[in-house]
């Protein structure tokens, strides 16, 4: 939110100055994004006033004016402004005088003819971006008067980045008592006294949604007059960072920005008996203010008279019933709408209005009929008309209760670390708006109305430490006894993994815990996710059930700006729906793309594969001490079906990896091959505790068997089944050498895998090793598996 500082000012003003104001605002925790100047820097600009105007001799588009500035003398000015009239007041740069841009005015001859300053726009005062003549200000400006001085430019804009929770400072009133109680400021905000009605026209509210609408109030005002904004509201909304529109929208905006509280002009000659708030028809349409066209939701809240929707409630109000230049009565509402009930309602639309903005965070309940009350005095002040009784429809039972909240002095003291003095304590609620009275252990506190944002007591002690300062908490140093969790010394921590991913050239990235359902269904198509109530975006609507996706994205964004290497990894939680539940599951993911090696004139310019992906994951495995573990062939949605595998802990699968099948990665728009994997984070707690093995003496008896092994059947199970029988004096099996091709018998392929045993103690004997080769030939004919 933008404000002016004299504004602010006016109604809370603090002994420091504005970078001081700034900095305590912020750390009362109301974030200061921006200042800037109201104006630029320009001197010796006055007001003046055009006592007579005729033709330059020598040029049809310039007017010579005599210009009064209060001095003893007119000046003569030449301009080519089209409105430079007799009798406006006009900004006037004299000689001398500095502009924006350290644009000089100078004596000067025009065609000819003496030019002593010049006429401003306010474009050339740097207070607009574009200017269709000359800055013609109220007929009443003092001549001779300092513009800086007589429209107060030299002011500050603030702009402050609200959090959610404060809801109650996006209006001057709101930061006007939150400024007195940050600098403790005795001020006194009135409210708008009522104003007396002059007609017993009126239109018959009927509320049918009370939980969603328990307050709403309405006042028709008739015989409106022509008129254009006044320059004080044009020139305050411009402070608020507002542009003025019309006289009955540039009231209602006001009103907002000043009180806080949204509220609507309708034209009341196009309404159709009586005013309803109620939710939506089915297949209701409403034509919005900006022309677009709405298919109304059964659960929107909506405005509405006999013939249909007017308003999307507490958004956006409809184009059918919009108050124009013409208007000559008007209906005004202001209600009070739960926070729950609009909640999202405008996102849901791809809307966000500063109605919807406060009311989501929620708006004071008394706001409403002191609204009504400031619009009709402002109203009758500029366009006149004469004012009907004000209707109030109120659910007392739906209005938000304000109950008292139990603080407790230990409580305040070992939350914060220290303790804070009684009469300081009732004192900075105090400050806040707060009621208290004394209980035996300490105060019962009932929030103000306009605080939604304090339900429970570590509220009020989060309010005690903003005001006392952040930084002036005392440093005391922690008491608390603190317990060592136990760690088994098997289990590998994530961070280790993570260093071993870095070290292998992988870079970890964190994505959304939430993506769009349709885009998870690539992976989990069997999963319904589960479905947030208030999504940040249509995007990021469902919890994700793999992270895949999410990874798949960031390689999307890396190739579109032109990275063709990549390597990243995320460790984070996928959601699984349950019948009883939702389970979060820790898992590990990542995503691999691009050559096999960084670019370098000895590297071979060859592109990652599957067994790339695979020997990382086995040093994965390594590194967390895990050597149970078997890779499996399978067929998972998303993944290729000849290029996936499954890991297994006996029969538990623990992750996945594979390359990306085509059709995936086009739905991702990601240029392939992609090979991915993502493994549950159970497998940390796994590892094998390392022990230590005596070095033989002795020398090692090797032998090279080539397998010819059916088709069917993978080289793990082969090698899996040398170990199991090779004997107690095993030392290794490696695979060196696989062969497919002429020579083989039909449904065969080859293996060469050598096999090697030692003895801690003594010489193995050759009898002893061919026994065990023996052995070993014999289990691997069971898989009908025989040497070459």
């Amino acid at each position: 939110m933008q404000f002016s500082e004299q504004r602010l000012r006016r109604l809370a003003s603090p002994a420091v100055n504005t970078a001081d104001l700034a900095h305590q605002l912020t750390m009362a925790g109301l974030e200061v994004d921006a200042i800037e100047s109201m104006a630029p820097a320009f001197i010796g600009v006055v007001v003046g006033r055009v006592v007579s105007t005729e033709p330059h001799p020598d040029a049809d588009k310039l007017r010579v004016a005599m210009v009064d500035i209060a001095q003893p003398e007119l000046l003569q000015i030449v301009c080519g402004a089209a409105n430079v009239r007799a009798d406006i007041r006009v900004p006037v740069a004299t000689i001398g005088a500095v502009l924006p841009g350290d644009f000089r005015i100078k004596a000067a001859k025009l065609r000819g003819v003496a030019s002593s300053g010049m006429l401003c726009a306010e474009q050339e005062l740097g207070l607009a971006e574009q200017s269709d003549g000359l800055w013609e200000l109220p007929l009443d400006a003092p001549i001779g008067a300092d513009i800086r001085e007589y429209l107060a430019l030299d002011d500050q804009l603030i702009t402050l980045g609200l959090t959610p929770n404060r809801g109650d400072c996006l209006s001057l009133r709101g930061l006007a008592r939150e400024a007195a109680a940050v600098f403790d400021l005795d001020i006194q905000l009135s409210l708008p006294s009522a104003m007396t009605a002059t007609t017993e026209h009126q239109r018959d509210i009927v509320v049918e949604d009370t939980s969603a609408c328990p307050r709403y109030v309405g006042r028709v005002i008739r015989g409106l007059r022509q008129a254009s904004s006044p320059a004080w509201l044009v020139d305050g909304l411009r402070r608020y960072g507002v542009r003025s529109v019309s006289p009955l929208v540039d009231i209602t905006q006001w009103v907002m920005l000043e009180l806080g509280q949204p509220m609507h002009a309708f034209d009341e000659q196009k309404l159709n008996g009586s005013v309803r708030v109620r939710r939506a028809n089915a297949a209701e349409a409403l034509t919005l203010l900006d022309g677009q066209v709405l298919s109304l939701r059964e659960s929107s809240l909506v405005i509405a008279d006999d013939h249909g929707a007017i308003a999307l409630a507490g958004v956006m109000g409809g184009q059918g019933s919009a108050v124009s230049d013409t208007t000559v009565d008007v209906f005004l509402e202001a209600a009070h709408f739960d926070p729950l009930a609009l909640a999202g309602e405008a996102r849901r639309y791809g809307l966000h209005t500063d109605a919807s903005h406060r009311f989501e965070r929620g708006v004071d309940a008394e706001l409403p009929r002191h609204a009504i009350e400031l619009a009709t005095a402002l109203i009758i002040e500029v366009l006149g008309g004469e004012a009907g009784p004000v209707l109030e429809m109120t659910n007392a039972k739906h209005l938000p209760q304000r109950l008292a909240i139990n603080l407790r002095r230990q409580r305040i003291t070992r939350v914060l670390g220290f303790s804070i003095d009684d009469a300081r304590v009732i004192a900075l609620l105090k400050r806040l708006g707060m009621q208290i009275e004394a209980s035996n252990d300490g105060w019962l506190v009932t929030p103000p109305s306009h605080r939604f944002d304090i339900s429970i007591e570590v509220d009020l002690i989060e309010e005690l430490a903003r005001l006392t300062g952040y930084n002036n908490i005392p440093v005391t140093p922690a008491l608390a006894a603190i317990k060592l969790a136990p760690r088994t010394e098997s289990a590998q921590s994530l961070r280790r993994l993570k260093r071993a991913l870095v070290d292998m050239g992988y870079q970890e990235a964190i994505t959304f815990s939430f993506t769009e359902a349709s885009v998870q269904q690539a992976f989990t198509p069997n999963l319904t996710p589960l479905t947030l109530a208030n999504p940040l975006s249509q995007e990021l609507a469902s919890m994700r059930t793999s992270l895949l996706p999410g990874l798949l994205m960031a390689v999307r964004h890396n190739q579109s700006r032109q990275q063709s290497r990549i390597r990243l990894f995320e460790a984070g939680m996928r959601f699984l729906p349950k019948a009883d539940g939702l389970v979060q599951e820790p898992m590990l993911a990542g995503v691999l793309v691009g050559s096999a090696l960084p670019m370098l004139w000895s590297n071979t310019k060859t592109n990652v594969d599957f067994y790339d992906l695979k020997g990382n994951i086995e040093h994965l495995l390594s590194v967390a001490r895990v050597a149970t573990l078997r890779f499996v062939s399978a067929q998972r949605d998303g993944f290729h079906p000849g290029q996936c595998a499954e890991i297994y802990e006996g029969d538990t699968c623990l992750g996945v990896l594979g390359a990306i099948h085509p059709s995936t990665l086009a739905a991702f728009d990601v240029d392939g091959p992609v090979f991915a994997f993502e493994l549950s984070q159970q497998l940390l707690a796994l590892g094998s505790l390392p022990g230590f093995t005596p070095l033989s003496r002795f020398p090692q008896m090797q032998r090279d068997l080539a397998l010819l092994v059916p088709l069917a059947v993978n080289a793990d199970a082969v090698i899996s089944s040398i170990r199991q029988h090779a004997g107690a004096d095993l030392q290794r099996v490696d695979l060196f050498d696989v062969y497919r091709g002429s020579g083989l018998p039909e449904g065969y392929y080859s293996l060469a895998i050598t096999v090697i045993w030692q003895h801690a103690e003594r010489t193995l004997l050759d009898a002893e090793v061919q026994s065990s080769v023996d052995n070993v030939l014999t289990a691997l004919a069971d898989l009908a598996v025989r040497l070459r």
